[in-house]
């Protein structure tokens, strides 16, 4: 196998992880996607990311619920709204996408990029 054919071969394998990490029923939005959606009061707004993080730089819709702390603080979130996750990157909000989904929620919307795809 020549190098092209490695290449290819690891981006097919991450393709399919990637699929694999993406629960069903969880959406990916862009950022240009995301400023729509602020504008909607009936949203639920949620950055994962640490306290640190958010005091550095935040969007003003959401509310700072770190990782860690979400299986304790799900309760205040209703289960019936839309729920837009976000993160640094799009990996944590992507691991607490899955969590709300396991917990009931209907609508959970993944901010691809995060906070980087903001800037």
């Amino acid at each position: 196998m020549g190098t092209m054919e490695y290449v290819i071969l690891f981006l097919g394998v991450l393709y399919l992880i990637w699929r694999f990490i993406l629960a069903k029923g969880i959406k990916q939005i862009i950022i240009s996607e995301l400023k729509e959606e602020l504008k909607n009061k009936n949203n639920q707004f949620i950055d994962v990311r640490t306290p640190g993080e958010f005091k550095q730089s935040s969007i003003k819709s959401f509310k700072n619920i770190p990782l860690n702390e979400l299986p304790n603080k799900v309760e205040a979130l209703d289960k019936n709204r839309p729920v837009f996750v976000i993160c640094q990157s799009g990996m944590r909000s992507s691991n607490a996408a899955r969590l709300l989904k396991k917990k009931g929620f209907k609508e959970i919307i993944n901010v691809r990029g995060g906070m980087n795809a903001w800037r």
